[in-house]
């Protein structure tokens, strides 16, 4: 019988945040570990790569599509926990109804999958690409690559240790546009770098002001769905995309977008390794409704070499200020004062950054090459760490210092209560 109760969702409090998050982290999906042969050895570069692709919304079916079409990948089995997702990915790739799944463990268990795609919801990235990895699959996790600081410690640790190759989805990396922007800055051609300035998009969902509980669609394996996260009741408007405006499961706009243009900050910056040192910011966040996340952002980063980066709420772009200049890129678009700097050469005594084209070839090529790709897990989980220092720093609503070697905040135990989340059981980390 439908539930016509129509409860007000309320906002996550500073408390409750804190309380959520005070789990330590330790290690990873609770599940025997899988290791097929593979594991111990090159993939020879003469075999297709067979993939497996978890997560088949809108992005991970895009992304099926995209692997599908190289001749080098065999798509041999897809899972979501919503069987007409599944279903229909399963059908566009041709395969059998034993090929197709709800639970990503009976995929990762086949030990004829080389690599696994991933596009579920955020709070799943890290649990599932940890567990693939000690299953022996190399992996392509969409962004943003964690929920969590703690946990994207724990993946980037796990690819090495198991030398897996790994791809994080900030395709912007295999932009020309975004990749000359950063050699520009990178090779001092508007002199002295001081200022970054990233405009990430608004919220494109209005927060439901109520929410309706109601029955788990047929065909939905909703426990699965919510996975570590919090039990809440079922409604249509918390699932699929909107997930992401709702803290338990992403960071908004901040990590969906942050995610990208956070990411050329930091690779024009030369700070893949490493972070901001100081982080200062507020946020718009909505007192009543389903929506958690912040509706608005202005955060201020300070780096160790003096680099100040403001964000703010705008349209989707990074701009690098110099001693002698500026370039502004975006999504297929560059522009530089002054202008000469649009046709200028990098010359071969210069900086020249990872050159790809794209971004899925590239994946591809180094499970062949099995050298590095142009957005490693570290390289992912140091722009998602940017993304979430600014939301912590909007949540606490003060300064914060950090160390970006640590990877801790400085004498500040409410700020390191929040690198990690809480995990339901029987999921834990």
């Amino acid at each position: 019988m439908k539930n016509k109760r129509i409860k007000k969702a309320t906002t996550v409090t500073r408390r409750q945040f804190l309380k959520s998050s005070a789990v330590a982290a330790g290690a990873v999906i609770a599940f025997p570990t899988i290791v097929p042969s593979s594991v111990f050895g090159a993939k020879a570069p003469s075999n297709r790569i067979t993939m497996g692709c978890i997560g088949m919304g809108g992005k991970g079916t895009g992304n099926m599509k995209a692997f599908k079409g190289k001749s080098e990948c065999e798509v041999v089995a897809v899972c979501d926990a919503d069987v007409k997702h599944m279903g229909r990915a399963g059908q566009s790739a041709g395969l059998k109804a034993s090929s197709s799944y709800t639970d990503f463990r009976d995929l990762l268990a086949r030990d004829d999958i080389d690599a696994v795609s991933i596009a579920a919801p955020d709070h799943w990235h890290v649990p599932m690409s940890v567990a693939a990895v000690r299953a022996g699959k190399d992996v392509f996790c969409e962004k943003p690559l964690t929920l969590a600081i703690g946990e994207g410690r724990v993946l980037a640790d796990e690819v090495k240790r198991f030398g897996r190759v790994f791809q994080t989805g900030s395709q912007q990396r295999s932009g020309s546009e975004f990749r000359f922007a950063c050699e520009l800055v990178r090779n001092g051609r508007i002199g002295k770098l001081h200022t970054i300035r990233v405009g990430i998009h608004g919220n494109n969902r209005k927060c439901p002001p109520t929410w309706e509980a109601s029955p788990v669609p047929e065909g939905f394996d909703y426990d699965m769905w919510l996975g570590p996260a919090p039990w809440e009741p079922y409604t249509e408007q918390r699932c699929h995309y909107q997930f992401r405006f709702i803290l338990d499961y992403s960071g908004g706009q901040m990590t969906n977008w942050g995610a990208h243009y956070l990411d050329i900050a930091q690779w024009g910056n030369g700070a893949d390794d490493t972070g901001p040192v100081e982080i200062v910011g507020s946020g718009d966040f909505p007192k009543t409704g389903l929506f958690t996340t912040a509706q608005n952002e202005n955060i201020e980063y300070t780096y160790a070499n003096g680099v100040k980066l403001f964000l703010k709420s705008s349209s989707g772009h990074t701009r690098f200020e110099g001693s002698e200049g500026w370039v502004d890129v975006k999504r297929g678009k560059i522009d530089a004062e002054p202008k000469s700097l649009l046709t200028s050469k990098i010359g071969p005594d210069e900086i020249h950054l990872y050159n790809s084209n794209d971004h899925k070839q590239n994946f591809l090529d180094c499970i062949k090459s099995r050298k590095d790709t142009i957005c490693t897990a570290e390289i992912g989980h140091r722009t998602s760490t940017v993304c979430h220092l600014g939301n912590i720093a909007m949540l606490l609503g003060r300064k914060l210092r950090w160390d970006p070697q640590a990877e801790r905040f400085i004498n500040d135990s409410a700020a390191n209560n929040m690198l990690t989340r809480g995990m339901r059981a029987p999921w834990r980390l």
